[in-house]
């Protein structure tokens, strides 16, 4: 597959652009609120990303129009900004940062609260963020690529939700996406060997329903096919000999 390694000051520049991705979405997070328009959110990752020194990887990439992904309710990935989507009370949103600094990329993402939201809603939302932390915890030197999507599925099922298939995490690095794919579902001690200094991101999209999606004639904006929430969580961790360092690390908590 031509997994890179990476070592020594690839890593350090590895770290430095999760650092910035990390810091943009928490910089977001402060500023969510009801009545603010899904592109106001983008107009404040360029502004936050250059501050740091970056660029927003997203933008342009294979025609995306945008600087970040905002993925609201059931939109389960690759929701558009809009100047007239504008956040309400009780909607669940997904924030997608990716930030290119000094040739090197870090993806991150989290699902916010706005206002008081359902039961359901907390939920879903809870369960992603639990799912992203079991496929992290299996992550180490010599595991099994389908461990990771293993513990996610037996998660999420054992919660009465569902895991989307047909997107998953990927490789990263000076691209911002390489191999390996990294399914969200799948089997223990299946798929290829992880090794110390190959860098993937964990990102399960989880659903309150079912899991099958569709696309929206938008080209980009793919939604649960059955109308329920979906919410994800995303970190950019390193294989390590003792486990993994998740590169991405000051994704601010669900308030």
């Amino acid at each position: 597959m031509g997994i890179p390694l990476l070592k020594g000051t690839e890593i350090d520049r590895l770290r430095l652009a999760g650092q910035a991705a990390a810091g943009t979405l928490a910089h977001i997070a402060s500023r969510l609120t009801a009545g603010i328009s899904t592109a106001d959110i983008d107009a404040w990752v360029r502004e936050d990303t250059a501050r740091r020194g970056g660029t927003p990887s997203q933008l342009g990439y294979k025609g995306f129009p945008a600087t970040v992904c905002t993925s609201r309710n059931q939109v389960v990935c690759h929701g558009i900004p809009r100047p007239d989507e504008r956040l309400a009370p009780g909607d669940i949103v997904n924030v997608d940062v990716t930030t290119c600094l000094n040739g090197f990329h870090g993806d991150t993402s989290a699902t916010f609260f706005i206002g008081e939201v359902s039961p359901e809603a907390r939920h879903v939302v809870d369960v992603a963020r639990r799912c992203r932390e079991a496929g992290i915890a299996v992550v180490r030197h010599g595991a099994k690529l389908g461990d990771i999507g293993a513990a996610i599925q037996e998660l999420a099922h054992a919660e009465g939700c569902s895991v989307v298939e047909e997107f998953g995490g990927h490789g990263i690095g000076r691209s911002m996406h390489g191999p390996p794919h990294v399914p969200h579902v799948g089997r223990k001690g299946t798929g290829i060997t992880l090794r110390s200094g190959m860098v993937l991101t964990v990102e399960p999209m989880v659903n309150l329903g079912r899991p099958e999606i569709r696309l929206l004639p938008d080209g980009w904006t793919v939604v649960t096919a059955d109308g329920s929430l979906s919410a994800q969580f995303e970190h950019t961790v390193l294989v390590t000999r003792e486990g993994c360092e998740v590169l991405t690390p000051v994704c601010p908590p669900v308030v």
